[in-house]
């Protein structure tokens, strides 16, 4: 039995709106069972190590199928979450809010009971989700990682991308 990577709850932990939460988690979950049935083992690699998730969620019916059904979207959408909460757990950092046009990323995120105004522990997340081979994963990292670089953002950064077939999540420091 692998740790579990949860990513259905995060309004519990993560300081930005939980319904915006819970439709980047119905995203996920369409995504995810586009490929798999729950639950699934998930390699998340991070700092050259890798450890294996075990990822559950609640089945969708065609209703949500069909409300998410704009791939491309729901691969952005369902991505954040999954990176949130690989971050969460790799790093101790939760979402605390998105982060501004041009700035090479997505969203803040800050430790734990960091307050959401106060971005000095902040870090810069940048996030995609792919289909993908590994090798597309891998080569969508390196972009993410560009991105923060040539970004307007001065605070320090994390790129995280999704491989939702391959169930395999990248996450690393820019």
């Amino acid at each position: 039995m692998h740790k579990p990577l949860r990513f259905e709850d995060l309004a519990e932990r993560h300081d930005i709106d939980p319904h915006q939460l819970q439709g980047y988690a119905n995203a996920a979950k369409v995504r995810l069972e586009t490929h798999h049935s729950p639950p699934v083992d998930f390699e998340v690699t991070s700092k050259g190590e890798t450890v294996v998730y075990e990822v559950k969620w609640t089945p969708v019916d065609d209703r949500l199928r069909r409300s998410y059904n704009n791939s491309d979207d729901a691969k952005r959408d369902g991505a954040y979450v999954m990176a949130f909460a690989a971050v969460e757990d790799l790093e101790g950092m939760v979402s605390i809010g998105r982060a501004e046009t041009k700035t090479g990323a997505d969203y803040y995120v800050a430790p734990s009971g960091t307050k959401p105004q106060d971005l000095e522990s902040a870090f810069r997340l940048e996030v995609s989700g792919t289909d993908g081979t590994p090798a597309e994963v891998r080569r969508r990292l390196k972009e993410k990682q560009e991105q923060t670089r040539n970004g307007t953002g001065v605070e320090p950064a994390i790129a995280a991308v999704v491989g939702f077939k391959t169930k395999l999540i990248l996450v690393e420091r820019a």
